[in-house]
């Protein structure tokens, strides 16, 4: 599988957006995340920002909802135009169905695990999703340590996707740069998050072609 890098703009300069979303035209996804002071303890962007990001960038935009209610929110943010909408268990009274309505409506369905949850419980469930977002810091804020305790987690979800024979990609979130991506990669994960890897950088296009490299190299099918 193609591995994709996912520059979140968490880390870019909110006042020079656009300036910023051009920088990361090597990446394969913008990863906008979205945060309500109420699921998690931050409170970042909501739907007129997204709404232009997705006019302004060629990239498909890859929502991660760290809000209440998806249910209500999540297809919002699909009419808006993002190409992939993540969520939470806890913000959901049903995901299968929330899952099953995103991709009715041409948007992809994507699962967030947080790191102190367990993924199994999402077994059964697998084929209802398109992607599995594993964070590995808690979410919340940009620009924290990587967990690498959550590889095994990576791992045991990989194993489960390739038993099935499941199309299920597996993106990790946090504390992704060039010296995590391989441990990331070889654990099975395709789909990176980078944020202060990228954009602490003066050169982004660099940045996500050396994580890209690290990644592919050292891939777990």
């Amino acid at each position: 599988m193609d591995i994709r890098i996912a520059p979140s703009i968490l880390s870019a300069d909110f006042c020079n957006l656009e300036r910023d979303l051009k920088a990361i035209s090597a990446a394969d996804l913008v990863h906008v995340d979205l945060m309500d002071h109420h699921f998690v303890p931050n409170l970042t962007i909501g739907e007129p920002v997204v709404e232009r990001i997705c006019q302004v960038t060629d990239l498909p935009v890859d929502v991660h909802m760290m809000l209440e209610d998806a249910d209500r929110w999540a297809p919002e943010y699909a009419k808006l135009g993002a190409s992939s909408v993540s969520f939470h268990m806890g913000a959901t009274q049903a995901p299968v169905r929330l899952a099953r309505q995103l991709r009715d409506m041409g948007c992809q369905a994507c699962f967030a695990v947080r790191p102190a949850e367990p993924v199994e419980p999402i077994f059964d469930i697998l084929d209802e999703f398109d992607m599995i977002l594993i964070m590995t810091v808690e979410p919340g804020f940009g620009g924290q340590k990587f967990l690498d305790n959550q590889m095994a987690k990576v791992r045991r979800l990989r194993d489960e996707i390739s038993r099935r024979g499941a199309k299920t990609r597996i993106q990790v979130d946090g504390g992704v740069s060039s010296s995590t991506a391989a441990i990331v990669a070889s654990s099975g994960a395709d789909t990176l998050v980078a944020g202060s890897a990228v954009y602490g950088t003066l050169d982004r296009t660099q940045a996500i072609v050396d994580i890209r490299d690290k990644a592919q190299a050292a891939y777990r099918d």
